[in-house]
């Protein structure tokens, strides 16, 4: 029987960007030719910071098209908006109502951001999102969910409310594993090459973006940090901005980093950075025109999220329907 698989991303930018999509991404487009494949795009997540609604609509149309330009099939996979289906809430309320306070209080995503924001200006929805987390996969009794390093502690807790729930009130869930996704390449900011390229950089001026011109993304490459010498080689301690244009290098082509560094043997950077650009643009330019041309047809792109909506609720409903006469709650007659 194939693993089932679900994951989820956030449209809190207008953009994904090439760590992204080497980091992650590119292993969802993978992962639905062997797996059942759900991906969700989990606006209520967004809830968590303060959010002006035409740009949040935005962003979600935004998202939903790229993924859908990188490769994600609607006939092979179930794509679909958290809020499209309810359960999604009804089930996170079950969740806080087992999770104990001093569990919750220990993640560490929460312990960091409220600490950068203090307790005045945190909002509830943000100590109770892992629930809601845990809520989102385990309506679809996946086996696997693909996530990074730094969601591994959110997992855990998806897996003891799991367990929890089955010890108390019966076998319901199946518990997931993690399926830490492993890096192609640690893609790191252009300007700070000893920082992860992230879209909550205090400038975007290192953050390569999917749906950003090729001409932008050029001039960014180009202006790329480099250091002493003018040696190609990877040395993440001494050449940090040059080792990471080597890891993009070698992650889009898939080349090893050994081969790359012979291509320039007695040249400089200048002639490593314009090929570096090249194939960065050349390898993003077809994912940018495609989001572009799934988002001028809005409502095509509308109806492939209301089809997976209703695949994702066929699913959801009936794990929500076993959960509410597991815990004793009446049905709706």
């Amino acid at each position: 029987m194939t693993e089932r698989v679900l994951s989820g991303i956030q449209p809190t930018h207008d953009s994904f960007h090439l760590g992204n999509y080497l980091g992650a991404l590119r292993q969802w487009v993978e992962l639905q030719s062997t797996h059942d494949t759900y991906y969700c795009i989990v606006d209520l997540h967004a809830l968590t910071v303060e959010v002006d609604p035409a740009l949040l609509r935005k962003r979600i149309l935004a998202s939903a098209a790229q993924l859908l330009a990188i490769g994600i099939d609607p006939k092979k996979s179930t794509l679909f908006i958290q809020s499209h289906v309810p359960a999604h809430n009804q089930l996170g309320w079950v969740f806080e109502c087992i999770t104990g306070f001093g569990e919750a209080n220990r993640m560490t995503q929460f312990k960091d951001k409220s600490q950068k924001s203090g307790t005045d200006r945190t909002v509830v929805g943000l100590f109770t999102y892992p629930m809601l987390q845990a809520a989102d996969i385990l309506l679809y009794q996946p086996e696997l969910v693909p996530v990074g390093e730094d969601q591994r502690q959110h997992i855990e807790l998806t897996r003891d409310l799991a367990q929890r729930f089955n010890s108390r009130f019966g076998e319901v869930f199946t518990v997931p594993g993690a399926h830490i996704l492993k890096s192609t390449a640690k893609i790191m900011d252009l300007q700070e090459p000893t920082s992860k390229m992230s879209k909550s950089a205090t400038s975007l001026a290192g953050v390569i973006e999917l749906l950003d011109t090729p001409e932008a993304n050029v001039k960014k490459i180009k202006s790329a940090v480099t250091d002493t010498g003018r040696d190609v080689t990877f040395d993440e301690a001494n050449k940090p901005g040059i080792s990471n244009l080597l890891s993009i290098c070698s992650a889009i082509s898939g080349r090893t980093v050994a081969s790359i560094e012979a291509d320039y043997v007695g040249k400089g950077y200048g002639d490593f950075k314009k090929d570096v650009a090249e194939i960065v643009t050349e390898t993003l330019r077809p994912i940018r025109e495609a989001a572009l041309g799934y988002l001028h047809d809005e409502q095509a792109l509308l109806d492939i999220l209301s089809e997976g909506a209703q695949r994702a609720e066929a699913v959801a409903s009936k794990t929500l329907s076993i959960v509410y006469k597991s815990l004793g709650l009446l049905p709706r007659s």
